[in-house]
C-alpha cells in the first residue's frame, strides 16, 4: 500500500494543476447537481416490523384520513374565564381553510376542554404526511387564530417538526480548529492549506449527499451528522500527512519526494483509519433499521472522500506551498523540530516510569466515569425538549399546563376486523381493557372508518412521551389486548413508534457492539501483526466509550451540569445516539492507536528496544496527535451550541470521546500497557503471521523499495 502511495503522492505534486482541476471541477459538478436534483429532508422514522409501523402501514390503506400529519393548536383563555364555542370557532375556521388540511376538529364534541373550562385543544389533521408539508402550509397553520384578541393561541403537534438548521455555531469549532492548526504548524501557509483541502473535502462530500435527496430518504439529522464527520476527519488526516511531509521537508528531502514518502507513509494510515471508519459506520446497515443504515452510509461516504482528498489533493497543494509550509525560523536555517524534544518525550518516560499506578488510576477514573451509564434510557425526541421559546415548545407546556403531561403522548389502537360487527366488538372490549390498565389516564370513543372495519382508539397517558411510565403503559396495553381473539390491534402514534425505535436500537446495540470490537481486533492484527496490541486497543476502545455513555447520561439525561451546555430540560437520549457513537468512537480511536502505535512498531522493528520505541513513538507524534484530537474536539463540540437536542448531544459525546479516547487511553494508558508488556507486545505465532497479509501501514516495504533503487542508480 505505501508504495501505491508513495507513486500517487508523487504524481499529484507534479501534476499539482491537474488534480486540483478535477477536484474543483467536480466539486462544481456536484454543485449543479444539487441544484438540480435535491430533495427535502424528513424528521420521520421509519422502523420496518414494528408494531407502530404495521398499524401506520394500516391507516394508511385502510384509514386514509386518519394517516396524514396532524396538528394540535392549544387555546387558553385569560386566568379566571372560561372559553365557548363563539370564542374557539374562527381559530377551527382558519386553521380549516388551510391549504391540504382536511378538518380542524371542534373541542367541544372531541372532549378536548380542560376540566376548568380554561384550555381546549384543537386536533388539525392534513391529506399529506409529515413529508409532504410545505413551508406555506406550515406558516398558514402558525397563523391560525392569530387575529383572536384576549385568547392564547399556541401551535404544536407533528406538523411543526423542522429539519435543524445549521447556522454558525458548527463555524467555532472550524476557528478554533484554524488556531490550533497555526499553533501547530507555526505557518499560515501550512495551516491554511490543511484547512482548505478539508473543506473542498467536505463541500465535495455534502454535495454528493444532497444531490442524492431527491431519490434518498434522508432524515434531518443526516447531513449534519455527515458533516460534523467530514469537517473533523478531513481536516486531521489533512494535519497528519502535512505534518510529516515537514519533517521530511526539514532534514532536507526533495519537495516532490517528501510528499511521495509523506503520503505513502502518514497516507497509509490516513487510508486504514478511514476504512475503519467507514467500515464501521457502513456496518450499521445490519441492525437492519433503514434510517441508521442512510445516516451511516452517508457519514461514511463524506469520510471516504476525506481520504481521497487527503491523498491526492493535498500534495498537489503542498506542491503550491513550497518551503513556505515551514515556520520562518526553520525556512532561515533555524533547525527543526527533530533537534530537541518535545513535552511528548517527557510525558512518555513519566508514564513509562510509573505505569503501574497511571494505569490503575486510569482504569478506575474511567470506570467511575461509566457508572451513570447504568441509567441509559432511550427515545426519540418529542417537543417538550424542543428549543425554549418556540412554537411548538411553547404548545408542549401549555398543553402540559391545562391538561398534563399524557395529552402530549397521546397512543393509537388500531383495531381491524373481517366486518364492522366484529370490530365494534372487539373495540368496544379493547377500550375497557385499556382504560383498567396502569398508566392510563383515559380512552376516547371509538372512531371508525367508512366500512367499520377499521376503528381508532385514542389513548391518553398519565405520564409525558418520554417518560419511562408511559413506555410501561405501552408494553401493559399490547399485553392486555393481545388477549382479544377474532381482531387485529395495535398500538401506535408519534410515542409508540419512539418506544419501539428505542427498544429495537437497544436489542441491537450488543450484537454492534461485539461486531466494532471484534472487527477492531482483526483490523489491528493486520496492521501491528500482533495479538495483544490488537486486544488492549479494544479493551481501551469499551473504557472510552463506557465512560463517555456515562458522562452523556450523567448530564442529558440526569441533568448534572445541563447548564453548562445549554440543555433546558434533561431526558432521555436520542434511541439512535448509544450505537452511532459505538461506530464513530470506534473508527476515531483506531486513528490514534494507529497514528501513535504505528510509530512504535516502526522503530522497534528498526532496532529500538521495546521500553525505547515506546519513548520515541510518543515522543514523535503526541504533537501531532494532541493537535488532532483538539481540533476534532473543538468541531464536534462546535455544534453543542445548536438548539436541536439531539445534534447538541452528538456534539458534546463525540467531542468528550474524543478528548478521553486520545488524551486518557492513547496516550496514558497505551504508553503505560506497552512499556509493561515489553518485546512480548509484538508476539505474533508463526503460522498466524504467514497467514496474515502485510499491509506495510509503517512503509517498511516503501524503505526497502527505496533504498534498492538508489543502490541501482548508484551502480
Amino acid at each position: 500500500m505505501a508504495t501505491l502511495l508513495y507513486r500517487l503522492g508523487r504524481f499529484s505534486f507534479h501534476r499539482r494543476g491537474r488534480v486540483a482541476a478535477v477536484w474543483l471541477l467536480l466539486l462544481a459538478l456536484l454543485g449543479g447537481a444539487v441544484a438540480a436534483f435535491s430533495g427535502s429532508t424528513t424528521d420521520k422514522f421509519v422502523m420496518p416490523g414494528t408494531e407502530s409501523q404495521r398499524a401506520l402501514d394500516a391507516l394508511a390503506k385502510e384509514f386514509p384520513q386518519a394517516s396524514g400529519a396532524t396538528g394540535t393548536i392549544v387555546i387558553a383563555a385569560p386566568e379566571g374565564r372560561k372559553l365557548d364555542p363563539a370564542a374557539v370557532a374562527p381559530v377551527m375556521k382558519e386553521a380549516a381553510e388551510i391549504p391540504g388540511v382536511l378538518a380542524a376538529m371542534d373541542p367541544f364534541q372531541t372532549g378536548a376542554v380542560s376540566a376548568d373550562g380554561r384550555y381546549a385543544l384543537v386536533q388539525v389533521q392534513f391529506e399529506g404526511r409529515l413529508a409532504d408539508i410545505t413551508d406555506a402550509q406550515r406558516d398558514a397553520y402558525l397563523k391560525a387564530g392569530s387575529g383572536v384578541s384576549e385568547l392564547r393561541v399556541e401551535h404544536g403537534g407533528e406538523v411543526m417538526t423542522t429539519a435543524p438548521e445549521v447556522g454558525g455555531s458548527e463555524g467555532i469549532g472550524v476557528l478554533i480548529a484554524a488556531v490550533v492548526l497555526i499553533v501547530t504548524f507555526g505557518s499560515l501557509v501550512a495551516a491554511g492549506m490543511t484547512l482548505l483541502n478539508a473543506l473542498i473535502g467536505v463541500g465535495v462530500g455534502m454535495a454528493g449527499l444532497y444531490a442524492l435527496s431527491g431519490v434518498v430518504e434522508l432524515t434531518s439529522v443526516t447531513p449534519v451528522l455527515a458533516l460534523m464527520l467530514g469537517l473533523a476527519v478531513g481536516i486531521d488526516y489533512s494535519l497528519f500527512i502535512t505534518s510529516r511531509y515537514r519533517q521530511f521537508v526539514a532534514e532536507g528531502m526533495d519537495p516532490g519526494e517528501a510528499a511521495g514518502r509523506a503520503t505513502g507513509t502518514a497516507g497509509s494510515a490516513v487510508v486504514f483509519a478511514g476504512a475503519t471508519v467507514v467500515i464501521a459506520l457502513a456496518g450499521l446497515s445490519i441492525v437492519g433499521i433503514p434510517f441508521l443504515s442512510t445516516m451511516g452510509l452517508a457519514a461514511a461516504g463524506t469520510v471516504a472522500v476525506a481520504v481521497l482528498v487527503a491523498i491526492t489533493l493535498l500534495p498537489a497543494f503542498l506542491s503550491y506551498g513550497g518551503a513556505r509550509v515551514l515556520p520562518r525560523k526553520q525556512r532561515n536555517g533555524g533547525g527543526t523540530d527533530a533537534d530537541r524534544e518535545g513535552f511528548g518525550y517527557t510525558w512518555a518516560r513519566i508514564v513509562t516510569r510509573l505505569r503501574v499506578p497511571i494505569l490503575l488510576a486510569g482504569v478506575v477514573a474511567l470506570g467511575a466515569l461509566t457508572l451513570p451509564a447504568q441509567d441509559l434510557r432511550l427515545a426519540l425526541p418529542d417537543t417538550g425538549s424542543a428549543a425554549p421559546g418556540s412554537a411548538e415548545r411553547r404548545a408542549y407546556d401549555l398543553t402540559s399546563e391545562g391538561f398534563g403531561e399524557g395529552f402530549n403522548a397521546r397512543l393509537i389502537a388500531v383495531v381491524s376486523a373481517a366486518d364492522a360487527q366484529t370490530t365494534t366488538a372487539a373495540a368496544g372490549q379493547a377500550a375497557q381493557l385499556i382504560q383498567r390498565t396502569e398508566g392510563v389516564l383515559a380512552v376516547t370513543p371509538p372512531q371508525p372508518n367508512a366500512t367499520g372495519t377499521t376503528v381508532l382508539l385514542t389513548i391518553i397517558p398519565k405520564a409525558g412521551p418520554t417518560d419511562a411510565a408511559t413506555e410501561n403503559a405501552v408494553h401493559d396495553i399490547r399485553a392486555e389486548v393481545a388477549a382479544i381473539e377474532g381482531a387485529e390491534i395495535a398500538v401506535t402514534g408519534a410515542t409508540a413508534v419512539g418506544i419501539d425505535v428505542s427498544d429495537k436500537l437497544a436489542d441491537a446495540m450488543p450484537v454492534y457492539l461485539l461486531l466494532v470490537v471484534g472487527l477492531s481486533v482483526l483490523l489491528l492484527m493486520l496492521v501491528f501483526r500482533s495479538i495483544l496490541v490488537p486486544i488492549k486497543a479494544a479493551l481501551g476502545f469499551l473504557l472510552t466509550v463506557g465512560s463517555t455513555f456515562g458522562i452523556t447520561v450523567a448530564i442529558f439525561q440526569q441533568g448534572h451540569l445541563a447548564d453548562l451546555v445549554g440543555l433546558d430540560v434533561p431526558g432521555p437520549l436520542v434511541s439512535f445516539l448509544p450505537i452511532l457513537l459505538i461506530g464513530i468512537l470506534f473508527g476515531l480511536a483506531m486513528d490514534y492507536e494507529v497514528f501513535l502505535v504505528s510509530r512504535m512498531r516502526e522503530d522497534f522493528v528498526h532496532g529500538d528496544t521495546a521500553q525505547q520505541a515506546t519513548i520515541s513513538g510518543m515522543g514523535h507524534n503526541a504533537r501531532v496527535v494532541t493537535a488532532a484530537a483538539l481540533i476534532m474536539a473543538a468541531v464536534f463540540g462546535g455544534f453543542v451550541f445548536m438548539d436541536d437536542p439531539i445534534i447538541k448531544s452528538m456534539g458534546f459525546a463525540l467531542a468528550i470521546g474524543v478528548l478521553i479516547d486520545a488524551f486518557v487511553v492513547r496516550m496514558t494508558l497505551v504508553p503505560a500497557v506497552m512499556s509493561m508488556l515489553g518485546r512480548v507486545a509484538w508476539w505474533l505465532p508463526r503460522p498466524l503471521d504467514r497467514a496474515l497479509p502485510n499491509l506495510d501501514v509503517e512503509g517498511e516495504r516503501l524503505r526497502r523499495h527505496l533504498a534498492d533503487e538508489q543502490a541501482l542508480e548508484a551502480v
